[in-house]
């Protein structure tokens, strides 16, 4: 697919667009005058309303659980037969403390949401798009994919799938015009450590929080480009690369400190 395309246009379904990196996602596609369908597991007015703002030509919304069949069933009927032309797959949570210590519901969440129900969508819509050849898909993954995760494990672990399947999907689509990318962002200033019940560690006190604005215009660049993936930020990109050099259990000694509950006190 030609790099010389500079914005998105068409039909564009966003997941996670509530608040963060997904609502600024959504914004910008609102920005190129796309018509947008927004989705997340919490109320969307007021990102409904930002978009309209930003430009969007028009802006529908389903409010729905993607770690759930039912949910990613309501995503598929409020799409219908309309042709997707960007799918943004943001939808994700993490869930902080040590493993032994989360009860088993709060773990499937997260592994159904950020695992099943991203490539459910990415399945569904992706074929569609592999049969026209032609569209895009953008999905947030994470550096902490490639950190073993000690007291955010299964967060970390689902977005290890997220990172290398993404690497490998748009292998299988290279001599196509779908192209998939993957963002990698680092920690970002946006509601996920409240959500996992972080906000006590070292991570979710930082200072260094990367603006989600920014994370987002990183990552739609990328698409626009065809990238395979792009962390986001400089001192992200250091990390990741040390991060596949050190030994794992080097690695998860740091992480330890990271997200430890108490941390940052």
């Amino acid at each position: 697919m030609s790099n010389e395309i500079e914005k998105l246009s068409g039909f564009v379904v966003v997941t996670g667009a509530s608040s963060g990196i997904g609502l600024e996602l959504a914004r910008l596609a609102a920005k190129d005058g796309c018509d947008l369908l927004l989705v997340a597991d919490r109320d969307l007015s007021a990102g409904k309303a930002a978009c309209e703002a930003a430009g969007a030509k028009s802006v529908r919304t389903v409010e729905c659980d993607l770690a759930t069949q039912s949910g990613v069933d309501d995503v598929m009927k409020a799409i219908d037969v309309t042709q997707v032309d960007a799918l943004i797959a943001n939808a994700g949570h993490g869930q902080g403390h040590a493993f032994f210590d989360q009860e088993w519901h709060e773990i499937a969440h997260v592994i159904d949401t950020n695992v099943k129900g991203t490539v459910s969508l990415v399945h569904k819509i992706g074929k569609r798009m592999r049969d026209r050849n032609a569209g895009r898909i953008l999905v947030t993954g994470s550096v902490a994919g490639h950190m073993p995760g000690p007291y955010q494990l299964v967060y970390n672990s689902t977005k290890a799938f997220i990172d290398d399947f993404c690497v490998g999907l748009h292998n299988e689509l290279k001599e196509t015009n779908v192209v998939v990318t993957c963002l990698l962002p680092g920690i970002t200033d946006t509601n996920f450590f409240k959500r996992a019940d972080m906000e006590d560690t070292r991570a979710g006190q930082s200072d260094s929080k990367s603006d989600p604005a920014d994370v987002a215009k990183d990552g739609y660049d990328a698409l626009l480009e065809g990238d395979t993936q792009v962390v986001s930020g400089f001192m992200n990109k250091i990390q990741t690369q040390f991060a596949d050099i050190l030994p794992d259990n080097v690695v998860a000694e740091m992480h330890r400190r990271l997200a430890i509950p108490g941390g940052g006190k």
